[in-house]
């Protein structure tokens, strides 16, 4: 693949801006998960929930709509006052206000009543005539008619109840013209809104579900800046702990030091390859290990001791320079056992893929200019293995790695048939982030699609099911 062709057309990012957008990336993930654990996306949820439900809803339709005279309240008010206003009703109403009529009821109940009715007792007692008056009156024909009527029964029993507290205050609630505003259900209305709108909720929803997906990969497992050697340990990191860890092969021009040409400066792990003689252990296929004198010195390293995963996202910034084969990938310590190859520089041609025997499977990436950084980031799902530089996809494989945890491996050396020389591997920096399978979101939204596909799909009509609606009926 020729990445100086992608390059120029703008397929793929260059380093710098690829590293731009990553950490952009990282930051709004962060961002997206804090305000994921945050109250006002709690509260925000729970008030969605409220007023997204029929009964919120019903309630907002009625306290904003419904006209005051359509409701119970104000019909009941509406006939107390109706009745309260008739002629009969008014004229009821003076009698029982009226102290001189209230005196003649009572004196209708005394003996003294009887008198009413001798004109001669009458000429005696001038309250007689003012009560034979009111006796023989239209007033007290309408008192009595109404004492006994519906009517008044009626109204009776009205302002009884409108006299209640509870009448009063939803009478108040429906007698206002702004009840709505008013009510608890705007304020949480309002606060949903407010909430809504806010800067954090719109971004939290704004965000791309398969973006935040991607962007789960972003919990590191391991992040190393190259600052110091604490991650990094001189040798293979063989899984066998009585192999000669770290030897070099007779074919070969280089022997290992051993850490010795592994320096951690400027931000970054350079391995070199120094011209120098050196008498160290070396595997000989015909001899089995042996001394052998090598005019060359170089290093591989591991992390072995400071992490091993299975799956996940592994990224690294790395360029080499000068003569020599060099290295960066991930490895089980298992000789014979497939290794991944982020970066590899053969010589000649930069590389990556799968080195596994006679199942290798390598990519060549021309174009590249070996004085520039890529960043290198292999990515390991259960059903794929595929490769990046920056953000392009180079290489994408159908997952056979077996079910075992990888470190990462740094390798300068000389191969036997080439000339000698010196050269550099250099590592800015290296991540390891967990697998998207592995990611609480990513659970979460499986099983809302599972949720959400149960809900979708038609459902059988049980036997007990037209029984239930004959009952609902």
């Amino acid at each position: 693949m020729n990445l100086f062709t992608s390059r120029l057309t703008g397929k793929m990012m260059s380093t710098d801006a690829f590293e731009k957008t990553v950490a952009e990336m990282q930051a709004r993930v962060r961002r997206w998960r804090q305000i994921e654990k945050s109250p006002e996306l709690a509260e925000y949820l729970e008030l969605k929930k409220l007023i997204d439900s029929s009964d919120f809803q019903e309630t907002k339709h009625a306290l904003a709509t419904r006209k005051y005279k359509d409701t119970e309240e104000g019909r009941k008010m509406h006939t107390l006052e109706r009745l309260s206003s008739t002629v009969r009703m008014k004229g009821y109403q003076l009698a029982v206000d009226s102290e001189t009529f209230q005196a003649f009821l009572k004196f209708q109940q005394s003996e003294d009543f009887k008198k009413i009715h001798s004109m001669k007792e009458r000429l005696k007692s001038s309250e007689l005539r003012m009560f034979n008056m009111i006796y023989r009156s239209a007033f007290y024909t309408n008192y009595t008619k109404v004492l006994n009527s519906p009517e008044l029964k009626q109204l009776n029993e009205l302002k009884e109840e409108v006299a209640t507290e509870d009448f009063q205050q939803r009478n108040a609630l429906w007698a206002d013209s702004k009840r709505w505003q008013h009510s608890d259900e705007y304020q949480k209305e309002q606060r949903y809104l407010e909430l809504a709108n806010s800067d954090d909720i719109k971004f939290f929803f704004k965000q791309r579900e398969e973006r935040i997906d991607w962007a789960e990969l972003f919990r590191p497992a391991f992040d190393d800046d190259m600052s110091s050697s604490k991650n990094w340990k001189p040798g293979f990191g063989y899984a066998n702990p009585a192999a000669k860890d770290g030897h070099s092969r007779t074919t070969e021009l280089q022997a290992f030091n051993a850490g010795k040409n592994t320096f951690f400066a400027d931000g970054r792990m350079d391995l070199e390859i120094h011209e120098e003689s050196k008498k160290a252990v070396a595997w000989d296929e015909k001899k089995g290990f042996i001394e052998h004198v090598f005019d060359y010195t170089a290093d591989v390293m591991n992390t072995k001791e400071a992490f091993s995963q299975e799956s996940g996202m592994f990224v690294a910034k790395v360029r080499s320079q000068g003569t020599g084969h060099h290295f960066f990938g991930l490895t089980t310590g298992k000789p014979g056992s497939p290794m991944i190859a982020l970066y590899h520089y053969n010589g000649k041609v930069h590389q990556l893929g799968l080195v596994n025997g006679a199942k290798t499977q390598m990519t060549d990436l021309t174009g590249m200019l070996r004085s520039m950084y890529y960043v290198y980031t292999f990515r390991w799902t259960k059903n794929e293995l595929t490769w990046f530089v920056n953000d392009m996809e180079v290489l994408r494989l159908p997952n056979r790695l077996p079910k075992e945890p990888m470190f990462f491996v740094a390798e300068s050396w000389l191969p036997g048939n080439e000339k000698g020389g010196e050269g550099k591997l250099k590592i800015q920096w290296a991540r390891v982030y967990r697998g998207v399978e592995d990611s609480a979101l990513a659970q979460r939204n499986a099983a809302e699609k599972a949720e959400a596909e149960a809900k979708a799909a038609p459902k059988a009509e049980t036997k007990a099911a037209p029984k239930a609606k004959a009952e609902k009926k």
